[in-house]
């Protein structure tokens, strides 16, 4: 019986993992279609976001069930716990995927990027994309040490971001309100992609340790 138990917690790990790698190629797909006004790309992110939201709905009803019928105690507790709390963060980290692809849909045919932030943007596509990759990771392994080492990559995001900002807010912005207000959405949803791979890798440091605290960059 306790093997079924542990076998049982074990596939919610793999499950959270998995969903992990569903978001990353959510990520990847909404930012091939925002770059390139692919129409086809950009509906079919929006359209397998039920996916994503249904393997919640599933992780869900099985830590659920857990906690009422076996009533862990100590890690096993932490673990599901922690699983609810992850699912949440993946849940929003596709629906932020389906915000840049519905930006991607909005201005089609064109580009919704203009030419000269497009390296920025793909920079910061690029950043989510690694973040999230390496969370899936860390919540397999339960390594805390790469969690901890997952803020440095937060940075670089929050940096990519003021330098959006700054040049859309300089004199020499030529692209006029609807591109700047595009770019200041694109610009939160990564950034929350980013954060959001933090609070996953602070849930794997709960997990392993039992404490709330931030983690260190």
């Amino acid at each position: 019986m306790r093997d079924l138990y542990h076998d049982q917690l074990d596939t919610i790990v793999d499950d959270l993992v998995a969903m992990t790698h569903s978001v990353k190629h959510a990520v990847s797909q909404a930012t091939t279609a925002l770059l390139t006004a692919d129409a086809e790309v950009a509906e079919r992110v929006i359209s397998d976001d039920a996916a994503i939201d249904s393997a919640r709905e599933q992780i869900e009803e099985r830590s659920f069930e857990m906690l009422a019928l076996q009533q862990p105690v100590a890690g096993d507790l932490r673990m599901l716990v922690a699983a609810l709390r992850m699912v949440a963060d993946l849940e929003r980290m596709g629906d932020l995927s389906v915000h840049v692809a519905k930006v991607a849909r909005l201005r089609l045919p064109a580009v919704a990027v203009p030419a000269e932030l497009r390296p920025t943007i793909a920079r910061m596509a690029e950043v989510a994309e690694s973040m999230v990759e390496s969370v899936a990771q860390i919540i397999a392994d339960r390594d805390i040490e790469a969690a901890q080492a997952l803020e440095r990559a937060d940075d670089e995001m929050d940096q990519l971001r003021r330098s959006s900002f700054r040049f859309m807010l300089s004199d020499d912005w030529p692209y006029g309100i609807e591109p700047a207000v595009d770019l200041a959405l694109l610009g939160r949803y990564y950034e929350r992609i980013a954060d959001h791979t933090v609070s996953l890798a602070r849930r794997v440091v709960f997990l392993v340790t039992g404490q709330t605290h931030t983690v260190e960059a």
